[in-house]
């Protein structure tokens, strides 16, 4: 039906082939290396500025702000108790009367919701008590200082930072459960180490896991920092190289990744003794550091991890993660009074800057939210 529409070429008019014919055959003009026309140009609209960098936030603030926490669940114990408001409620009970047995009664409850443990709990109260009786203490102000004082003094023997520049290389040697934190930190003490002008080498002795020995090497690669790892095998054998092949490299640190294992798991743990050993024949010195990762979040499990391991492997000092996370923050007043080790370094933080040196004063003050009396690290 729609060949009515369709116009035969025998049709076509002659008129229609002569102008056809008539009109020439047009090529179009190539030149060539011609630059293409300039665009027009656009209308003037200004550019919209960039948005400024965000000023990055000092240590203690980040401190301050990791430990939100723990003194939130301490405003929320003392809080019931005063009547007052959760947010003021740690500054109301030492701030709305005079100091009495009931207000120490309150506090020894307030500390052990922080998981500060029974033993560091009584030893504060006790001398708060002597203190009170004996300095004629009146304002629960007055209280709080002398409770600032103590746990301060309690935390500072813990305050050791570490000597990396003793032994060339120091071996390092990280332990902790799974989930504690070991291999991020294992990477953010590799990234310090190197600011500090420090060649590292990287042990992926964590060979039950697969994804731990993945993980140290991608962090190995933002670093750049050699991984010396294995497939599977001994954890011990994979340590022993990575420091035979730091001592012919004349590398400054090792750090040396252990599996991740639970106290109770006593095969684990013979293995990691063993892996002590096995440093020590290659480098009889060694390891100069036992580090045991410890997460905040497990409150007093900590100090049952931390006996374990240091019958273990002979824990030298402590990294404290995860304290952004917990309400738990007092647990190390408990490492204090019933296992001392040194604490080596904080962490309030997923960046790379959020593991710090642990400063005893710098805590307290955090946790209490004080005024800084030193502004010296603020900007680190």
């Amino acid at each position: 039906m729609f060949s009515f529409f369709k116009k035969d070429a025998k049709d076509a008019r002659p008129e229609d082939e002569a102008q056809a014919k008539a009109q020439p055959d047009v090529q179009p003009v190539v030149r060539p290396n011609t630059p293409p026309p300039a665009p027009a140009p656009a209308s003037a609209v200004p550019a919209a500025p960039e948005p400024a960098e965000a000023p990055k936030r000092s240590w203690m603030d980040r401190l301050r702000q990791g430990l939100s926490r723990t003194r939130a669940q301490l405003n929320a114990a003392a809080g019931p108790m005063l009547g007052a408001d959760v947010g003021d409620a740690l500054g109301g009970l030492f701030s709305r009367r005079k100091i009495d047995e009931e207000l120490l009664e309150e506090l020894e409850s307030t500390l052990l919701t922080a998981d500060c443990g029974v033993e560091a709990t009584s030893y504060l109260l006790t001398e708060l008590h002597t203190r009170w009786k004996r300095d004629k203490l009146e304002t629960g102000e007055q209280l709080r200082d002398v409770l600032v004082e103590l746990l301060e003094g309690l935390l500072t023997p813990l305050e050791q930072p570490l000597d990396i520049d003793r032994h060339r290389p120091t071996i390092i040697m990280l332990a902790g459960v799974n989930g504690s934190g070991k291999t991020t930190s294992i990477g953010k003490l590799a990234k310090r180490f190197q600011s500090q002008g420090k060649s590292v080498l990287l042990a992926a002795g964590d060979t039950f896991r697969a994804a731990a020995r993945e993980q140290l090497q991608e962090w190995g690669r933002r670093n750049d920092v050699t991984v010396i790892s294995q497939e599977s095998g001994d954890p011990a054998a994979v340590i022993f190289d990575a420091v035979s092949a730091a001592r012919a490299r004349n590398i400054d640190i090792v750090l040396a990744d252990t599996a991740g294992r639970l106290p109770t798991q006593l095969h684990l743990m013979e293995e990691i003794a063993k892996v002590r050993r096995v440093i020590q024949k290659a480098d009889p010195t060694g390891p100069h550091e036992v580090l045991l990762v410890l997460d905040a979040n497990i409150g007093q499990n900590a100090l049952a991890q931390l006996k374990a391991f240091d019958k273990a492997a002979g824990v030298t000092g402590l990294v404290v993660t995860k304290l952004d996370g917990t309400a738990k923050g007092g647990v190390l007043a408990a490492i204090a009074r019933t296992c001392p080790k040194p604490i080596r370094f904080i962490g309030v933080g997923e960046g790379i800057d959020d593991l710090q040196p642990f400063v005893a004063r710098e805590f307290v003050e955090a946790l209490f939210d004080l005024p800084s009396r030193n502004t010296d690290k603020n900007t680190a």
